[in-house]
């Protein structure tokens, strides 16, 4: 007997369903860390490679080659144009994580999604980032992402779905970062 696989909006919805329960068996599979190494480069100008990372119990190995990704800035903040600026790496990483979770829930609760697209926007104050007026924030003053969705889902069904994005936690729920500098 043949059998094909229960896909919904690109997902193994029969995958996912084992992974939940295997979570919910042993709850330590649930704990991930994720890596990446930042160089600098010249002014603005970085690269990161990310490759491996720990997940499901165990040092991931399945990632043949490494990824990189550039950031610098543009030739009016003082950079060369060489990639795109660090907020907009974070724009892309909330966009990505919010249609991706969204999309993955949806399928698991049986939600087809024949279409999606995104617009994010995001606004700074060099002020802050140049320490001219200590109460302005550094960072974005705000996002706004506008989420084009072709299902039969409601807006705020979709919306409740996308919310599950880890990323959009990051960003609206205070991340402890620690900063360890190294002299070498």
């Amino acid at each position: 007997m043949i059998t094909t696989a229960n896909i919904k909006n690109g997902v193994n919805v029969d995958q996912l369903v084992e992974t939940i329960g295997a979570v919910q068996s042993n709850p330590e599979l649930a704990k991930f860390q994720f890596r990446s190494k930042n160089n600098w480069i010249n002014g603005g100008h970085c690269v990161s490679s990310i490759k491996g990372f720990y997940g499901v119990g165990a040092e991931d190995t399945s990632r043949e080659e490494t990824f990189t990704m550039e950031c610098s800035h543009p030739k009016v903040l003082l950079g060369e144009n060489e990639a795109a600026t660090p907020p907009e790496v974070v724009l892309h990483a909330l966009g990505s994580c919010l249609t991706g979770a969204m999309v993955y829930h949806a399928a698991a609760n049986g939600i087809d999604i024949e279409s999606a697209s995104s617009t994010l926007e995001g606004g700074c104050d060099l002020h802050g980032f140049l320490g001219l007026d200590p109460e302005v924030r550094m960072g974005f003053d705000g996002i706004n992402f506008k989420l084009k969705v072709k299902s039969d889902a409601t807006a705020e069904q979709l919306e409740n779905l996308a919310k599950f994005s880890p990323v959009f936690d990051m960003i609206t729920n205070p991340t402890p970062v620690t900063i360890e500098i190294v002299k070498g």
